[in-house]
């Protein structure tokens, strides 16, 4: 059965995507820590992230990179903080979130509430910023 995440990519689901290429897909995550809080996964279906191959877990890497370099530009931040947990969905996913101390990358903090015009207007932002 498709994850989550791979409904999402096919357009089964909607999402507020920011970037993609043939291999991987970056959306805003829709229960942020951060505003600008991001979700990089590869279009390939695997658990674990050092499941991937060595190509296919470089190649993210790279992606991540551009994404959180847009978001860096878009959102107000000291820098991005990646997460990688790897138990909420089975599927590999990086987090990237805008932050400016330790504490705006714990995942116990209260999840932001925002519009869906919110999230449409800091997609476009972000994207926009993205050079792939």
């Amino acid at each position: 059965m498709a994850t989550i995440f791979t409904k999402i990519i096919k357009g089964e689901i909607p999402c507020y995507k920011i970037a993609e290429n043939d291999k991987y897909f970056a959306f805003l995550d829709i229960n942020p820590l951060k505003i600008g809080h991001t979700l990089v996964v590869p279009k390939i279906e695997k658990d674990y992230i050092f499941d991937l191959g060595d190509e296919d877990l470089s190649g993210l890497i790279l992606f991540s990179k551009k994404v959180a370099i847009a978001i860096e530009k878009a959102i107000p931040c000291g820098r991005i903080g990646v997460a990688v947990i790897g138990l909420e969905v089975p599927h590999v996913h990086i987090h990237l979130v805008p932050m400016d101390t330790m504490e705006d990358l714990n995942f116990h903090n209260p999840k932001m509430k925002l519009s869906q015009e919110e999230f449409t207007r800091i997609a476009k932002k972000i994207s926009e910023k993205v050079v792939l």
